[in-house]
């Protein structure tokens, strides 16, 4: 099913592969980067546990209204112009911490807001860029090439940045930052036409499109079951908490491609209830067993296969093909709420909740297959005309290999 094939099979030049794939990976993995620098910040022993909550919490919020926000402002801005003032901002927002010292909790504050707003106000554009140079028929295979080199940097620059200081980790953050508008800037994008034929429409319509909500309330669902669990799996695992970690983050990463290349062959419906009944198993066993160790790797497989698969749909793939014939901004912005709320109540809970095991995992299983149901429901975004074609290459592929199996088998008989 997985092939090798060239950027012109695909169908995007060379130039907008390049530009797509730095452009995303670099957001994705500074995002990361600089939730470890914030986290550097509130170290500080001045800053008591409770203000921590609060700039945790501002800056989930932030990044959510920053998000909302610029996805307005993407409807006046050149989109070109706009990237490139986001990505100067996150440079300047990167190195606060290493210019100004952040010692209070009004310096903490403001210092998450800047990092919060560098992310969010530019994101959807961000991946309102991505969708519009892309492909329908072939996003999936670039969403997962480009979904594993941010799940492998995420993981090599955690390592690296965890062994620095707050200053050196704000200057790392920049540079990394910095490289990413360098790059873009010098793969000169062009505003195609493409991108400036597009309708603009209001949140409401979004919000009530049956399809965007039939796929909606399962990643919302998945975002919670994951945010409220968390916790619980730290403290069930203990000290294998962190090897598993790893396992799952290693596997999402090969995970991501092949969920990429496979919703391009089946639709990306299927993968996504493939992830949802594989996760729902593993949690129903975690509810069984959780404190048998076999439980805990086969869940820690599975946790990073869904990982993979609905990094890829939800986050790159399906609110860029819901909204066929409008700007996509807005879907992206209200698509990534889910997201970054499943990591605020992870973040915010932990200090605080503490769930029985059984109890926690065998809810989590139950929500993971009830979010099953919309998804029965929803619309295919793939066209089926496209799958249709590619099962039948498939299988005239299969038939020429046994046609030329059974020839050559013939010819050494005679």
């Amino acid at each position: 099913m997985i092939e090798k094939i060239s950027l012109s099979q695909i169908g995007i030049t060379r130039r907008n592969f390049f530009t797509v794939f730095f452009l995303v990976v670099n957001i994705f993995v500074w995002l990361n980067m600089s939730i470890i620098t914030l986290r550097s910040v509130l170290s500080n022993p001045n800053i008591v546990a409770a203000e921590k909550t609060v700039v945790w919490a501002f800056y989930y919020i932030i990044i959510i209204s920053s998000s909302l926000l610029g996805a307005v402002f993407a409807s006046t801005i050149r989109r070109l112009r706009f990237l490139y003032l986001w990505m100067i901002l996150g440079v300047v927002s990167s190195l606060i911490p290493a210019l100004f010292s952040v010692d209070t909790i009004t310096e903490s504050i403001g210092a998450s807001f800047l990092l919060a707003t560098s992310f969010g106000i530019g994101m959807p554009s961000c991946l309102s860029y991505f969708a519009d140079y892309t492909s329908i028929e072939n996003r999936g295979r670039l969403s997962g090439i480009i979904y594993s080199a941010i799940f492998l940097s995420i993981f090599v620059s955690a390592i690296y940045l965890s062994k620095l200081d707050l200053t050196w980790q704000s200057i790392a953050s920049a540079i990394w930052r910095t490289s990413g508008l360098i790059l873009f800037f010098w793969l000169k994008p062009r505003e195609e036409s493409i991108a400036v034929k597009r309708k603009y429409v209001g949140y409401k319509s979004i919000l009530y499109n049956r399809s965007h909500t039939l796929y909606f309330i399962p990643w919302i669902m998945f975002s919670l079951v994951n945010g409220l669990d968390a916790p619980t799996l730290q403290k069930t695992f203990g000290s294998s908490f962190y090897n598993l970690t790893v396992l799952s983050f290693i596997i999402s990463s090969f995970s991501a491609v092949f969920a990429g290349f496979t919703s391009d062959f089946i639709g990306r419906k299927r993968v996504t209830l493939y992830g949802f009944v594989a996760l729902g198993l593993a949690y129903a066993l975690l509810g069984v067993a959780p404190y048998w160790w076999i439980s805990w790797y086969f869940f820690a497989i599975i946790d990073g296969i869904a990982w993979g698969i609905f990094s890829v749909v939800f986050v790159l793939i399906l609110w860029g093909e819901l909204p066929l014939d409008v700007a996509k901004e807005k879907s992206y912005a209200i698509g990534g709420i889910p997201y970054t709320i499943g990591y605020m109540i992870q973040t915010l809970q932990y200090p605080y909740i503490s769930i029985e095991p059984y109890a926690a995992f065998s809810f989590a299983s139950f929500f993971l297959f009830l979010a099953v149901l919309p998804l029965m429901y929803a619309p295919e975004t793939l066209p089926e005309k496209k799958i249709e074609i590619r099962r039948l290459k498939g299988y005239i592929e299969k038939a020429k290999k046994f046609t030329e199996k059974y020839t050559k088998k013939s010819s050494n008989k005679h």
